[in-house]
């Protein structure tokens, strides 16, 4: 059945802001030619977008043209504003941005395992706040967080985990207290990051990848198809909970210890590194990136070391590639990006010996920024959703 005439606009509308959004600004000609659509077509819908205060004139195409067939029309960007946590178990990093995603504030805070539940989520809450008001914004449109753990697929919330601090849970409450009219969304933080890599970073010409994160922790993210698998329970990619050889014992449903994670968290690559004689690090996801970045920028010196964290790395790469064969792994996190090429091509070489699948390893190109911009990314679409929408949806 043809679409009714008030379905065709906005789904024109919709493509108009879509190409608005991906392309920058762009005159009204160029978007008869990105759309195909008809002159008088454009010209209703850019008149209708511009009454409804999405897009505005931002200036004009060209030195030598004038009039109004030289406008470029660009979306309101200060029409809302995004705000974006990543939730680590030490701290907070927070982002805001406008509807079009650029940055205008960024900050962060420590919160050590010391501090009560109470003041740690007042902690992470204020610093939302003075973010906001540094971006010149009242309140925020929409919030997505990113945190470890498990998320309901049901209904959305961060699931109660042993091991997280648990003011993580009460972070996401007290939030959508705080700014009752926003859309505040939690997501975990191994997905966020992949969807990062996937639309700014190392597998933006791949719709089938896994991104194994290397910081802290280990987790793993699976994008099948161009789209995220999260799982019947939300779980797909705890890759820490993965019994591999090498460990003392095996894990438990409540405690990684024995899995992947006591081969590949940043203590383990710590705990290696000394036993290859390299400087003491502390157990940190910086620490152990800045171990594995000296051991690339000097192998000589470190390559026994660079080689056992690879035989340690591809245990998990291996066991991901024989059940999804994704045809590319990236090694993601802050670990991930320090070992960079050198170590993405030792693990490579040793999950080629291993399985007959064939795969590419790559590094991150995002490390540890990859979970705040993937919430940036995620608050963003699902601002846009609400602001885009045809009237009275």
């Amino acid at each position: 059945m043809p679409a009714s005439p008030s379905t065709a606009r906005a789904i024109n509308d919709r493509l108009a802001l879509r190409l608005l959004q991906r392309e920058g600004p762009l005159t009204a000609g160029q978007l008869k030619q990105l759309t195909g659509l008809s002159r008088p077509t454009v010209a209703d819908l850019v008149e209708r977008l511009t009454d409804a205060g999405l897009i505005t004139v931002v200036g004009e195409a060209g030195e030598q043209r004038r009039g109004p067939n030289a406008r470029l029309y660009g979306i309101v960007a200060d029409r809302a504003h995004l705000a974006a946590l990543d939730v680590r178990t030490e701290g907070v990093s927070v982002a805001v941005s406008d509807l079009i995603g650029t940055v205008l504030a960024e900050a962060s805070v420590p919160i050590g395992d010391d501090t009560g539940t109470g003041p740690a989520v007042e902690r992470a809450v204020a610093l939302v706040e003075r973010a906001v008001k540094e971006a010149g914004a009242d309140r925020p449109h929409t919030v997505g967080i990113g945190a470890p753990g498990l998320i309901d697929p049901a209904s959305g919330d961060l699931r109660d985990s042993s091991g997280l601090p648990s003011w993580h849970r009460g972070l996401v409450a007290t939030l959508q207290e705080r700014f009752p009219e926003a859309r505040v969304s939690v997501e975990n933080e191994t997905n966020l990051a992949a969807l990062a890599e996937q639309r700014d970073g190392a597998a933006r010409d791949r719709d089938t990848f896994v991104l194994l994160w290397l910081g802290h922790g280990t987790g793993a993210a699976v994008v099948l198809d161009g789209a995220l698998r999260r799982g019947a329970s939300g779980g797909t990619g705890e890759i820490g909970f993965l019994p591999v050889p090498g460990t003392t014992g095996l894990p438990s449903a409540t405690d990684c210890a024995g899995g992947f994670h006591s081969l590949a968290g940043s203590a383990a690559i710590a705990r290696l590194a000394a036993e290859h004689g390299l400087p003491a690090a502390d157990a940190h996801a910086p620490a152990a990136a800045r171990l594995v970045e000296e051991a690339v920028a000097r192998p000589g010196d470190a390559q026994a070391f660079l080689d056992a964290l690879a035989d340690r790395i591809a245990l998990g790469v291996a066991s991901v590639v024989a059940v999804l064969d994704p045809g590319c792994v990236v090694l993601g996190g802050e670990v991930g990006q320090a070992g960079g090429p050198p170590l993405a091509a030792l693990v490579e070489e040793r999950v080629r010996r291993m399985s007959p699948l064939p795969v590419e390893v790559r590094p991150s190109a995002l490390g540890g920024t990859a979970v705040l911009r993937g919430a940036l990314l995620t608050a963003r679409d699902r601002a846009q959703e609400v602001l885009f929408a045809p009237p009275g949806r």
